[in-house]
């Protein structure tokens, strides 16, 4: 059986919604597509918790093994948003993304890609929202920060930079999690192991991607794959 392990943080260059969510299903484990060109940005989407402009489309399929992802709430407190609003709205929003959607598992990521400047109790503020769904816990953070930190809480998935930092040299590395490595190229990928996945280091969401660079980074994962 051909491992599930391809997958991506979320956002993509795209304004088209069918586009997006064909792209997403090329990969071994689709992803909700956000489309900033059409105010996905995820502090603008927050603003209306649930309304992304590809879930209607892509709730239209059923999926074995899907990823959802949705700002975390230590982000929105970085942004301003006072705690119990930050976790209302996470809160919220995940709602509304897992509502109607079948899956057999799904994986939720919280997107903290400044965590380590937080400065908050990440794993309390977690903890409030993931037991409220049946799904796999993931983070994603593009920042450095204290991994050990990370690696003690409740996360079952950690989604990183890995063609910035390396977690395997750090004490507490693993502690029984999985690892969505976040690549550029081969050598980024440390210590792969069953049940990890591939990704890019980031989301494609920024000006500097263009429409094409989809297709282009998808062939790099798979080739990245095919070779570990």
């Amino acid at each position: 059986m051909k491992r599930k392990i391809i997958t991506q943080i979320g956002s993509l260059p795209l304004e088209d919604v069918g586009e997006a969510v064909a792209y997403s299903l090329k990969h071994d484990i689709p992803f909700l597509p956000e489309l900033p060109k059409r105010g996905d940005a995820m502090l603008e989407y927050i603003k209306q918790p649930g309304n992304l402009s590809c879930l209607k489309e892509f709730k239209k399929h059923k999926f074995e093994t899907v990823k959802i992802q949705c700002v975390g709430p230590a982000t929105l407190m970085l942004a301003g948003h006072k705690k119990d609003d930050a976790i209302e709205r996470t809160y919220e929003h995940i709602s509304r993304v897992v509502e109607g959607l079948e899956a057999s598992e799904i994986i939720l990521f919280l997107d903290e890609p400044a965590l380590g400047h937080s400065g908050v109790n990440f794993a309390e503020l977690w903890e409030a929202l993931f037991s409220s769904f049946n799904v796999v816990r993931g983070v994603h953070t593009c920042g450095n920060m204290d991994w050990d930190k990370l690696f003690d809480s409740g996360i079952e998935i950690i989604s990183f930079d890995a063609s910035k930092y390396n977690l395997t040299k750090y004490s507490k590395y693993r502690k029984g999690k999985r690892i969505s490595w976040g690549v550029e190229k081969k050598e980024d990928v440390k210590d792969f192991k069953e049940g990890d996945l591939l990704t890019l280091p980031c989301g494609m969401g920024s000006p500097l991607y263009k429409a094409e660079d989809c297709e282009k980074n998808l062939k790099k994962l798979q080739k990245i794959a095919g070779e570990i």
